[in-house]
């Protein structure tokens, strides 16, 4: 379905700009931004062939990893091999275990030294896995010129928080502490939506725990602040993709015991958030979390971090997916392989 799904979205959106508009609709324009016609134009599809009845877990499961076919589709010089990280006991772990992941090698590093991307893929902390995030992690290698190594951690409402974080952060800690053995120069911890928060968290809690953190942080439209309410999650609230009511259902998945169990560690309320590394914040205009999005970058610039902030004002939530098939969510996905090369570049020179 979703081979036949983008072979039709590629040629409408090759199609001259008035006949788009024309199947697109009117111009949508919101807080002073007008969504891209392309975007548009691929939401106004997905709506057509989604149905009216809501999925289940598990169809929206096998659907996110399917969907992935929409992103790019070849990236060519990346090898790929899949292995397991080993993690202690921990939150919902009595005994040690591991985490499947995959690495993403470009050609151009060969067998030698580069900089490393550990990589978190989205999806509201519930849904997503390595297969989900093969096309963006194949294209920050590609384009980055680093190792990616995908990670799949325990995902909720089966193991709710902090389960997740923890892998996450067990995950980092190894490759951090084993870095010889990925021939990693320096690392950056990343991921998109719940992945980003995971990402972002992960390196704070290492260094607030005294340990080695990453070196960088790729951070693409993340979820910051549970349970929030108004600002954009009412403005963008349905109609471009990620609704207000699927990021409740999220939070209750995640969250089964209330948000307070969240509060120590979350971000916005940190007050040591100057131990952070440099960070690359992305958020997209007609997201619902564009707001805490970039309320996060207020905070990090206040405790002197450094921060590279962008908002790609006519994009939606999770518009790596799109990148395939969308000029400007490419664009947007190409200027976050920048900041990652760029990040880690500058991170091994003062080594």
């Amino acid at each position: 379905m979703f081979g036949a799904l983008r072979r039709i979205l590629r040629a409408l959106i090759a199609l001259p700009a008035p006949a788009r508009r024309a199947l697109a609709g009117p111009a949508v324009t919101r807080d002073g931004q007008v969504l891209d016609l392309d975007v548009q134009l691929v939401l106004r599809l997905l709506g057509l062939v989604a149905g009216g009845d809501e999925p289940s877990l598990v169809e929206q499961r096998r659907a996110t990893d399917r969907a992935a076919g929409l992103a790019w589709s070849a990236t060519p010089g990346v090898t790929a091999r899949e292995l397991m990280l080993p993690v202690p006991v921990g939150p919902g772990r009595d005994e040690p275990g591991t985490l499947p992941a995959c690495l993403y090698e470009p050609a151009e590093v060969g067998d030698g030294p580069a900089g490393m991307l550990v990589h978190f893929h989205g999806g509201g902390f519930a849904l997503g896995s390595i297969a989900s995030s093969a096309p963006l992690c194949r294209a920050l290698a590609h384009q980055a010129g680093v190792r990616v190594l995908s990670v799949e951690y325990r995902l909720a409402p089966e193991n709710p928080f902090p389960a997740g974080l923890a892998d996450a952060a067990a995950a980092l800690h190894h490759v951090l502490t084993h870095r010889e053995e990925f021939r990693a120069t320096s690392v950056a911890a990343g991921g998109d939506s719940a992945g980003a928060n995971l990402a972002l968290t992960a390196a704070h809690q290492l260094a607030r725990h005294g340990e080695e953190t990453a070196a960088f942080v790729l951070a693409l439209y993340p979820v910051t602040d549970a349970g929030r309410v108004g600002g954009s999650r009412e403005l963008f609230a349905e109609g471009f993709g990620l609704r207000t009511a699927d990021i409740e259902v999220f939070e209750r998945y995640y969250l089964p015991d209330g948000l307070d169990v969240i509060r120590p560690t979350g971000l916005l309320e940190a007050q040591d958030l100057a131990i952070m590394p440099p960070c690359y914040v992305a958020t997209a205009g007609f997201d619902p979390l564009r707001d805490e999005g970039e309320e996060l970058v207020a905070a990090l610039r206040g405790a002197g971090v450094p921060v590279v902030s962008r908002r790609f004002p006519g994009l939606v939530h999770g518009y790596a997916g799109f990148a395939g098939l969308v000029p400007a969510a490419r664009d947007a996905v190409l200027d976050a392989a920048s900041a990652l090369r760029a990040g880690l570049a500058l991170r091994a020179a003062r080594a």
